[in-house]
């Protein structure tokens, strides 16, 4: 693990990071299997749809075509749009962290594949959309809906309104995804353990730092 250095910009990941929103997609990932008459298969296999792009889940784990795919994301967000989004709460002591990091002084940013619409919902939801500088997601089409391009957009994004260089910024997340994604733009990266990914597959993907707990999170930190 990295020595750490001072960081001035957190981005963090949403699902499996800040909030627990396993009911709401699981929910939704089974609507759009039985719309697509696909024999649904238990919850626990459904987990992998936590965290990475939804169509290449679908492709993935169901051998679906592209077509086959975006249809299926159709359907998720169908149920999603309307009952799935709220069916998730924030990870206890979550709250309490982000207020401490931003008192800190560090300037909080969502980097999510979640799209950027419902994102913003969930957030304001929780009442802690005034903790963020920015909240960053996916589009409903096919541009940014991988994970490495919504952290590029998030950069680009924060670039325009703090000086804020590369080497600055953390990007916090419990699955591959998120500490590849960072990779790929050269950011530095933190997998916590209480979400969705196992720490085998964090260190794997080079996680810069491992927070098991989201205590650990301040004390890595502060």
């Amino acid at each position: 693990m990295k020595t750490l250095k001072k960081y001035k910009a957190l981005f963090f990941d949403l699902d499996g990071t800040l909030t627990d929103s396993c009911t709401g997609i699981l929910n939704s990932v089974t609507y759009a299997l039985k719309k697509m008459v696909t024999d649904v298969p238990t919850q626990n296999e459904l987990i992998s749809f936590i965290g990475p792009p939804l169509i290449d889940e679908f492709k993935k784990k169901f051998n679906y075509s592209q077509k086959q795919a975006e249809q299926g994301v159709a359907y998720y967000r169908e149920y999603f749009r309307e009952k799935g989004i709220f069916e998730n709460s924030l990870y206890d002591g979550i709250e309490e962290a982000l207020v401490r990091l931003k008192d800190s002084g560090y300037t909080l940013v969502i980097a999510t594949s979640k799209p950027e619409e419902f994102a913003v919902k969930i957030i304001k939801n929780f009442n802690i959309d005034n903790l963020f500088t920015l909240i960053c997601g996916s589009t409903l089409g096919k541009s940014r809906n991988q994970k490495h391009q919504v952290i590029a957009y998030a950069i680009k994004k924060l670039s325009r309104k703090m000086n804020i260089s590369k080497d600055e910024i953390l990007m916090i997340g419990d699955r591959c995804h998120d500490i590849d994604g960072a990779k790929r733009n050269n950011i530095d990266s933190m997998g916590v353990l209480y979400g969705y990914g196992t720490e085998d597959e964090l260190i794997t993907a080079g996680a810069d730092y491992l927070a098991p707990h989201v205590s650990d999170i301040l004390d890595i930190l502060c």
